[in-house]
């Protein structure tokens, strides 16, 4: 079984942000495995499915994005998920809008919800997939940065989000049933949207 997981704040006022995407991704890869949320286990919405012949469980933490890692660990140790086939989907300042990537392992890069999966999982080689939000522009005091993912999409990002979205629930998706190298090579190089 694989565990995939993304990252976004619970509730309506909070699921057009940018730092939703996670979620915005597994809800599309719900649609994919057949799979229907509903159940609430490990302060997460949970569903099991099959992508590609491969089962895997989908999860959206419902716990706030600083406190994830307690909804990845639980479902990891209650479904003996070893950290090497959970994937993690989430958005990243660091990469320009439309951009994705995958990367096996590594720190937290200053993600709150990668911070608190790496201290509740105790290992740092899960799988990642970035998705590029961008930066605000000009001088980034803290406050910006914050106001830019808990903001929504420009209406220019937003003509471009449903390809991005989809991109990355094809990688995720070939992570699943091909593996992260076939992932990687894949989709590293592309831009989503």
């Amino acid at each position: 079984m694989k565990l995939i997981c993304g990252l976004g704040n619970p509730g309506r006022e909070y699921e057009r942000h940018r730092h939703n995407v996670g979620f915005r991704v597994v809800d599309l890869l719900l649609t994919r495995a057949r799979a229907t949320t509903g159940q609430t286990k490990f302060d997460a919405e949970v569903a099991q499915g099959s992508l590609g012949g491969e089962r895997v469980l989908l999860l959206k933490p419902q716990t706030y994005m600083n406190l994830s890692g307690r909804s990845v660990a639980g479902a990891a140790r209650f479904y003996k998920v070893a950290p090497a086939d959970i994937l993690v989907v989430h958005d990243e300042l660091d990469m320009p809008f439309g951009r994705i990537q995958l990367k096996a392992g590594g720190g937290a890069g200053g993600h709150n919800g990668l911070r608190s999966i790496l201290a509740d999982l105790g290992e740092d080689t899960f799988a990642r997939l970035r998705v590029g939000v961008g930066k605000p522009e000009g001088a980034q005091p803290k406050e910006r940065v914050v106001g830019h993912v808990l903001g929504n999409f420009s209406s220019d990002e937003e003509q471009g989000l449903q390809a991005l979205l989809t991109t990355c629930a094809d990688a995720a998706e070939v992570w699943a049933r091909e593996g992260m190298s076939a992932a990687m090579n894949r989709f590293n190089k592309r831009k989503g949207a």
